[in-house]
């Protein structure tokens, strides 16, 4: 199984490295040390801990019932419009995702930065790839990235 560094983990939760290591101090996950003696989260430890935040962000902002699993509540960060469509840029975490629609659809929602708003990912296909950098200081690593094709 791999082991991230705290550094890593933080990035990957979207979370400073001072808070991920309180939390760990507090008990809230468990972490470990490496061979190179840093401290480290092993990756299935890190993924119950990112299920258990997303589950607490999902509760904490209301939806409205659909049938799209992937619901990601963000901070909308830009929107760029003419006359027919809009690109809306959200920040969800670490990142960003940015999606093409009407600006009446803008307009309705009342879509600007600082407003709080949910992306809804619907896809026949996601793409699911490993990284092309080797680990280093005998730290294995692996990060997952999800591609979508709409």
């Amino acid at each position: 199984m791999p082991v991230f560094r705290i550094g890593e983990a933080a990035r990957l939760l979207g979370i400073s490295d001072d808070t991920l290591r309180r939390w760990a101090d507090a008990g809230r996950f468990a972490s470990t040390t490496t061979e190179s003696g840093r401290r480290g989260v092993d990756g299935a430890e890190l993924a119950r801990f990112a299920t258990s935040l997303a589950a607490d962000t999902e509760d904490a902002v209301p939806h409205l019932p659909t049938s799209a699993r992937n619901q990601l509540p963000g901070l909308v960060t830009r929107v760029i419009r003419d006359q027919v469509m809009a690109k809306v840029e959200i920040q969800v975490g670490p990142h960003r995702i940015v999606s093409l629609m009407s600006a009446e659809a803008v307009d309705e929602l009342g879509l600007e930065p600082g407003v709080l708003a949910v992306a809804s990912v619907k896809s026949t296909s996601v793409v699911v790839t490993l990284p092309q950098h080797p680990p280093r200081d005998g730290v294995s690593r692996t990060s997952l990235v999800k591609q979508s094709k709409a």
